[in-house]
């Protein structure tokens, strides 16, 4: 009974196929949470493949709902004693639309397909993959001490995708029931392919659209051009009034009054790559000052996503009525959500645009949150990961993008600990959605040893 033997019976479940079988099986089922076709494969996925998986390692399991959400939740518990620390694990089995027909030739959404060093599919990383993954590094300890030596408890939804609809309404039903010392998750990308990573948190999303009606219908640009106002030209010089040339963003409330030191200390020997498939990073794009890492994880970031007047497909000779853009802002812990639109609102009355109108796109807005580097569980999962790998993981404050992760923060009162196991250029939400093979294997010996450490150690020292 051996940590070395623990993290051996995770590799030896990769080495052997065992998890490519796996991973293949689910892949192939069509969990789209966005296709109201899909229904019916979000419970199927839970019911069965991770009902008998967790069943099978001792966890009591039962199937919640809530009227919000788009498909069921797999609630799963294995409580050893009630005076052990209790690690709650999530994932997310539904994926983004699989994009058929953009994938690369012989490359299927639903078909796990092995090239080079990489597996292809839908899932592979967002997230099946991953809380496969964390599942197995469980399992693994259970193989080898034949208890955890802690408690866990899990919950996968399938419509994360979707914005989790139902999840926060969800904790808040059942936060006695959720209760625990720790969330222990993987999501999102690594730092890298090569580094270990642990991030704190995410970045706030809040995701509008900016459009100008001016009249009904367009009219010939011969005849009234000059004349009559051109909402595109408008709605450019507005967006253009919200960021410099070079993206700093120009709207006070939109940005922190610092970047914290803590932040900065730990993103001090971050190097974002994204493999030799990643775009070229542009150094002068952004907040001056600031490092890429920082300008990711650090700050906030203004983006348009998308825009349209008139009929792009076939232009015509004509002054168009109407101008819209879909725009976003990722944003970090210390900027109020609530104030990002009344403030947009205010900025482009000073600036002369009046006759934009600003509306959230979406109901749901991810809040920003951020677990305190120094925090004493933070410093436990460094060295672990560190013990296991031979490497120094990278700590990130908050992931660059946007996870759920205020419900178990705020609403549950969980310290939030992530452990990625891909990287920022596995393509997820786009086609050719890939996984590194090698990360997938370092990832189950890296989670096995996290979970041996837990049971043999239990809550870290203050």
């Amino acid at each position: 009974m051996t940590r070395a033997k623990a993290i051996a019976h995770a590799h030896d479940y990769f080495d052997t196929g065992r998890f490519r079988d796996d991973l293949s099986r689910l892949v192939a089922m069509p969990t789209e949470s966005q296709n109201p076709d899909r229904a019916p494969v979000l419970g199927e996925y839970l019911e069965t493949e991770m009902r008998p998986l967790l069943e099978g390692l001792g966890f009591t399991c039962r199937t919640l709902t809530h009227a919000k959400a788009r498909g069921p939740f797999l609630y799963a518990e294995r409580i050893e004693d009630p005076a052990l620390p209790t690690i709650f694990g999530y994932g997310h089995g539904d994926v983004i639309r699989g994009l058929d027909a953009q994938w690369s030739e012989g490359l299927s959404p639903w078909t796990l397909t092995e090239r080079g060093d990489r597996w292809y599919g839908r899932g592979v990383v967002d997230n099946k993959g991953q809380h496969v993954i964390n599942i197995n590094g469980l399992k693994a300890v259970l193989e080898t001490r034949g208890k955890l030596g802690f408690n866990a408890k899990y919950l996968i939804e399938m419509g994360e995708e979707s914005g989790s609809p139902g999840l926060r309404e969800l904790c808040q039903d059942h936060k006695e029931l959720f209760a625990a010392d720790v969330l222990i998750a993987s999501d999102g990308p690594r730092l890298n392919a090569e580094r270990p990573t642990i991030f704190l948190g995410s970045r706030g999303g809040v995701t509008f659209d900016l459009s100008i009606n001016a009249r009904d219908g367009g009219h010939h640009s011969g005849n009234w051009g000059g004349i009559l106002s051109d909402p595109a030209i408008q709605l450019a010089h507005a967006i253009a009034s919200i960021v410099s040339p070079t993206g700093q963003i120009r709207i006070h409330e939109w940005v922190p009054t610092e970047l914290p030191a803590a932040v900065r200390e730990a993103l001090a020997d971050c190097e974002i790559d994204g493999g030799p498939d990643g775009p070229t990073i542009d150094p002068d794009w952004g907040e001056p000052g600031l490092s890429p890492a920082e300008q990711v994880f650090g700050w906030c970031s203004f983006d348009v996503l998308a825009m349209k007047s008139g009929v792009p497909e076939t232009p015509v000779n004509a002054v168009p009525p109407s101008a819209w853009a879909r725009c976003q802002l990722r944003y970090v812990v210390g900027i109020d959500p609530n104030e990002v639109l009344p403030s947009l609102r205010r900025h482009l009355a000073r600036q002369g645009f009046p006759m934009v109108d600003v509306r959230l796109s979406r109901d749901e807005i991810f809040h920003a949150t951020r677990l305190d580097p120094e925090d004493r569980w933070v410093k436990w999962a460094l060295a672990s990961i560190a013990s296991t790998t031979g490497k120094k993981p990278a700590l990130l404050p908050n992931l660059g993008g946007s996870l759920p992760n205020d419900i178990f923060s705020d609403i549950l009162g969980l310290r939030t600990i992530w452990v990625p196991h891909s990287y920022p250029g596995c393509s997820q939400h786009a086609p050719d959605e890939h996984l590194p093979v090698a990360i997938a294997r370092e990832g189950l010996g890296m989670m096995a040893g996290l979970y041996w450490d837990l049971g043999e150690s239990g809550r870290p020292a203050v």
